[in-house]
């Protein structure tokens, strides 16, 4: 399994960006994918995460009301839709995978696959 993260970038505090996580294999639909971040000296944090069905869906606090996570499997991809950003929201983001994908787990080890990462950087 082989994920490529993508969209990161500098946004001003309040604006949007939106996060694509893709994927080229044909068994992307039966996983797990969660979004994680790790700030400059800090530990890496969850952020979201969705079943291979959308059917759940979870978010850490620190993002909830201004994170959506989203996929569409026929395209392979999930999306992290990020509103009202703030100068914390500042991190590296990664895309990670779990099989199989009936429930969500918000500590790294318990995914087997991640993305090379795509930056996220909000000035004030």
């Amino acid at each position: 399994v082989q994920l490529q993260a993508s969209g990161g970038g500098l946004v001003q505090a309040g604006g949007s960006l939106r996060l694509s996580c893709a994927h080229s294999g044909r068994t992307f639909s039966t996983y797990t994918i969660a979004w994680f971040r790790q700030a400059p000296g800090k530990e890496r944090e969850f952020v979201a995460a969705i079943t291979w069905s959308g059917g759940i869906i979870y978010y850490a606090d620190s993002v909830k009301g201004r994170f959506a996570i989203s996929r569409d499997n026929a395209k392979n991809t999930v999306y992290l839709q990020m509103n009202s950003l703030k100068p914390e929201d500042t991190a590296v983001y990664y895309c990670a995978a779990d099989f199989p994908g009936y429930t969500i787990a918000t500590i790294s080890n318990a995914y087997d696959y991640w993305g090379q990462g795509t930056l996220v950087t909000v000035s004030s």
